[in-house]
């Protein structure tokens, strides 16, 4: 549908990459530990494929839509830990199936909506949104998994979308820590290879400038700010945001 092709197809590269990096994996290695505590490979690739699952039933109307289905739970962690362990009473080969084919339904449900209708994915966001949005979620992950295995995170110039994302996502970020926002606009200017990407209004009066790796790490909460050694902050707002980025729900 209209406007849809390049955000899905940010989608299906990073869906590529990590596909390439899963299946060339040994048994032994889906049980390697993952940066994050407690979850190992398998794990990090369950929770992708069933998220992958409740964002097609929230697009279709399916019997799993996230506003409904995490009201079942009685905490957010919980929720997550029930997709990850359907994965962990499965076979590697099973998983990376189960992730597969559900992040290919992901993708075809995507292209069937206009970039601007509405997907009640927590507070909703557009369709065009919700692409880049499973997007930076697989590229969060994936990155979990290259820990796994010793690699450095993978950076693409899909950065700039996840971070077009994570700026968007500032005042949701401000909301969930308790932060009253400053007043004020807000821009950022980030680097990758040499190149410079501006992000937001022209006039803004808060600045952030720095690496753009640094900064989607820092909004998918892989790396906390005292970690960054690039990011700057110019304003009350810029550093408030810095020092609540939050990327995803």
């Amino acid at each position: 549908m209209a406007g849809m092709d390049e955000a899905v197809a940010e989608l299906a590269a990073e869906h590529g990459d990590l596909h390439a990096l899963l299946a060339a994996l040994a048994d032994d290695q889906w049980l390697l530990p993952t940066p994050a505590e407690g979850w190992d490979v398998r794990d990090q690739v369950s929770h992708l494929a069933d998220t992958n699952d409740i964002c097609v039933d929230t697009i279709t109307g399916g019997p799993r839509p996230l506003n409904e289905e995490a009201l079942k739970f009685p905490t957010p962690e919980a929720f997550t830990q029930s997709g990850v362990d359907k994965g962990r009473a499965m076979t590697p080969a099973a998983v990376l199936d189960w992730w597969r084919t559900s992040a290919a339904r992901n993708r075809d449900v995507l292209m069937q909506k206009d970039a601007r209708d509405r997907v009640p994915w927590g507070l909703g966001m557009s369709a065009k949104m919700m692409a880049t949005a499973r997007m930076m979620e697989t590229w969060a992950h994936a990155g979990d998994v290259r820990g796994a295995l010793g690699m450095e995170p993978s950076a693409s110039p899909r950065l700039q979308s996840i971070a077009f994302l994570t700026l968007r996502a500032v005042p949701y970020a401000l909301s969930y820590a308790k932060v009253e926002q400053p007043a004020g606009t807000l821009r950022a200017e980030l680097t990758y290879k040499g190149e410079t990407w501006p992000i937001g209004p022209d006039d803004a009066d808060n600045v952030i400038t720095g690496d753009a790796l640094e900064f989607c790490r820092l909004g998918i909460r892989r790396a906390s700010r005292a970690q960054t050694s690039t990011l700057k902050a110019q304003g009350a707002l810029a550093e408030a945001a810095l020092d609540n980025l939050r990327a995803f729900l």
